[in-house]
């Protein structure tokens, strides 16, 4: 025998809907016929009552014992789990930002650019970051007159090779901004980063290939003459772990994310954001990559060129992991020299633990290279 439990509401129900059927069943006249309505003795209403109240009790307590076992497993919100913060050589450094004019020569461009990374070091800077595509108008039609063997080096690839010199000597680590690369018959948007004495220690190749049409704004298709990376590249440095990707990849959080559960404590974007989506996005794009994952973004754009093909839009910029704005320039050349901290990190996230509220149960971030080496 089943025991069933009546509220109040569903009690009145009850007799009304007998009431109905007296008075549906009866042959005189409503006006004639006694209404009747049936009466439940206290007890029984009391014990109806009383058993539906702890129902609702068992209820509650069943889904607030389900919540608090499901609900926050930040054990599980990535696959495989993130990774904490490595101790780098230096917590607490100066990063120089390099926004540099680009011309059709060069050769000067790269001494242009050895200038300011030499400039950046004397006032203290240990990382220099340099813009996308320093050495070449940006363009389609440059992209593969400019383009130099960087796996060959030396005078295959002269742009790599002063930035290998000038970070061995200087004893400062580099991040070369972007050039065109030359691979076989292919042609990338690639980021090289060197160490302190010199050597190559990742290579980035612009996943995510600038292709968009604004009507009556800009239009630009990198994938008519490049070609897309395949890899996430995060590199350890003296000066931290450092995720990189170049311009557009800025706009995919999903890198970002991955290079935050890789343990990165800075994002570097080498880029160059135009005079339509610049004034919009660039730095919105910046703080959002930098407090979702509670780490320093660092951006460096080529200087503005009003008469150029390509026109970009400057404000190179370093942001800090609460998403504020460190340092930033305009958009004429200049050099940003600004402090990073990195125990602000360990700071920020004690005071948004966002580590340990994720929802592993509702939504997870899988790391598909990590996994493969699993």
């Amino acid at each position: 025998m089943k025991s069933s439990v009546v509220s109040s509401k569903n009690l009145i129900r009850l007799q009304s809907a007998i009431s109905r059927s007296f008075l549906q069943h009866s042959s005189k006249p409503i006006s004639q016929t006694p209404f009747f309505i049936p009466i439940f003795p206290t007890n029984t209403i009391n014990l109806y009552n009383q058993r539906y109240q702890n129902l609702q009790i068992q209820i509650r307590s069943n889904s607030s014992s389900i919540m608090s076992s499901s609900a926050f497993k930040p054990e599980q919100a990535g696959l495989p789990p993130a990774l904490p913060l490595p101790s780098p050589l230096l917590t607490k450094f100066k990063i120089g930002i390099c926004q540099l004019a680009v011309t059709p020569d060069k050769e000067r461009n790269i001494q242009h650019a050895r200038k300011a990374i030499e400039e950046a070091a004397q006032k203290g800077a240990q990382l220099v970051v340099l813009p996308e595509i320093w050495n070449s108008p940006y363009s389609n039609d440059s992209f593969p007159v400019y383009a130099e063997d960087i796996d060959a080096g030396h005078d295959a690839s002269p742009s790599t090779a002063m930035l290998s010199e000038v970070s061995s000597r200087l004893k400062i680590t580099v991040v070369g901004g972007s050039i065109p690369e030359r691979c076989g018959d292919k042609l990338y948007n690639t980021c090289c980063v060197f160490g302190t004495d010199g050597n190559l220690k990742a290579k980035h190749r612009k996943i995510h290939l600038f292709d968009i049409d604004i009507p009556g704004k800009i239009t630009f298709m990198e994938s008519k003459t490049l070609t897309a990376g395949e890899t996430p590249t995060i590199v350890d440095t003296d000066v931290g772990r450092i995720g990189v990707g170049i311009c557009y990849d800025i706009r995919f959080q999903e890198l970002a994310m991955i290079y935050a559960s890789r343990g990165a404590h800075l994002l570097c974007y080498p880029g160059a954001f135009n005079m339509t989506t610049g004034p919009l996005h660039w730095e919105l794009l910046q703080r959002a990559r930098a407090v979702d994952n509670q780490l320093y973004v660092a951006t460096c754009s080529p200087a503005r060129d009003a008469g150029a093909g390509y026109v970009a839009w400057g404000h190179s910029t370093l942001v800090g992991p609460f998403g504020e704005v460190l340092a930033t320039t305009e958009h004429d050349e200049d050099i940003i020299i600004a402090e990073i901290d990195y125990s602000i990190l360990e700071q920020r996230r004690a005071n948004l633990p966002l580590a340990k509220q994720r929802r592993g149960d509702l939504y997870q971030l899988v790391d598909i290279r990590r996994v493969g080496a699993h």
